[in-house]
C-alpha cells in the first residue's frame, strides 16, 4: 500500500504542478491531493493544522486564479465595461475547454479579448482598450505565478518527506 500512495502523490503532484502553468488543469487542488495522499503513509505525518492550512491557501490561490484577471484589467484602466469583457470572457474560455482540445488558448485569450471587446463595445479609444486587454493578461501572469508557488512548495514537502522515509 506504501507504494500505491506514494506513486499517487507523485502523480498528483506532477499533475498539480502541470495544471499550474496549463490552463483548463485544476492545479491546485491535484497539488493539495498530492499532500493528503502522501499524509497517509506511515511515517510521514502531516498535522491536521498543516493540511487545514495547505487546503485553505490552495483554495485561496484556486478563488484567486479567476479573479486576478478581472483586477488585472481593473488596474490597468479598465472600465466597468472591460470588467465585465474580461470575466465573461474568462467563462467563455473555460467553457471552450469543456468541450474542445484548446483549453489553454481558450483560456489565455478569453479574458484579454472580452476586455477588449467590452471595452470596445463601451466606445473607449483603441489604444486603451488594448490597455485594459494587457491588463487582464498580466492578471492572468500573476495567477499562474501563484499557481506555480503553490504547487512547487507542495512539491518540497513531497519530497522532502519522501526522502525523509527512504
Amino acid at each position: 500500500m506504501l507504494y500505491v500512495l506514494v506513486i499517487v502523490a507523485v502523480v498528483l503532484a506532477l499533475i498539480g504542478i502541470v495544471g499550474a502553468v496549463v490552463p483548463g488543469i485544476a492545479g491546485t487542488p491535484f497539488s493539495f491531493l498530492a499532500l493528503l495522499a502522501l499524509s497517509f503513509v506511515d511515517g510521514i505525518d502531516y498535522s491536521t493544522r498543516f493540511l487545514v492550512i495547505m487546503g485553505v491557501v490552495g483554495a485561496i490561490v484556486f478563488a484567486l486564479d479567476y479573479v486576478v484577471p478581472v483586477w488585472g484589467t481593473k488596474k490597468f484602466g479598465g472600465s466597468k465595461s472591460g470588467v465585465r469583457g474580461s470575466t465573461i470572457g474568462l467563462f467563455v474560455g473555460l467553457l471552450i475547454t469543456l468541450f474542445f482540445p484548446i483549453g489553454f488558448i481558450a483560456v489565455l485569450l478569453g479574458p484579454f479579448i472580452g476586455a477588449y471587446l467590452g471595452e470596445k463595445s463601451a466606445g473607449t479609444a483603441d489604444h486603451l482598450a488594448w490597455r485594459s486587454a494587457f491588463g487582464s493578461f498580466v492578471g492572468f501572469l500573476f495567477g499562474t505565478g501563484i499557481k506555480i508557488i503553490y504547487a512547487c512548495v507542495c512539491i518540497y514537502f513531497i519530497v522532502k518527506d519522501l526522502i525523509s522515509i527512504i
